[in-house]
């Protein structure tokens, strides 16, 4: 048996509020469900929930306690020719790219961070089929 796919993906921000406007309007997420403890995006497929951590990290909750003490990571595929409307919408949207990164696999990497500093990056669909060799 695996896995059939990434059914979520968490990030942590304790300004919730930040948070939603940041993947609502900068990066277009639709949000789905909203409380006090975690925002939920629908993102393709899956979901993405930004929980604020000094409440996902208490402990007593129905779910086993979660969170993160520093910046996290999370890549979304962006086609090679949107790269322009993306940087276009994000400088609209005021957010700062930090870094563009150009793949020996082919494509290119956004880089840029949400309000509560975690790492956000646009990615080529096709760069995991690429020949990564991890060092």
């Amino acid at each position: 048996m695996r896995p059939g796919g990434i059914f979520e993906t968490v990030l942590y921000a304790e300004d919730l509020d930040a948070a939603e406007r940041f993947y609502r309007d900068a990066v277009g997420l639709q949000v789905i469900r909203r409380g006090d403890q975690a925002v939920v995006f629908r993102c393709g497929d899956g979901v993405l929930l930004v929980f604020d951590p000094r409440k996902s990290r208490a402990a007593g909750r129905e779910v086993p306690s979660h969170g993160t003490s520093d910046a996290g990571h999370i890549a979304f595929t962006a086609k090679p020719k949107d790269l322009n409307a993306w940087r276009k919408q994000l400088h609209e949207a005021g957010v700062s790219i930090e870094q563009e990164m150009d793949w020996e696999e082919g494509g290119r990497s956004i880089y840029f961070r949400d309000p509560a500093g975690n790492v956000v990056e646009l990615a080529p669909p096709t760069l995991w089929d690429g020949g990564w060799k991890f060092k």
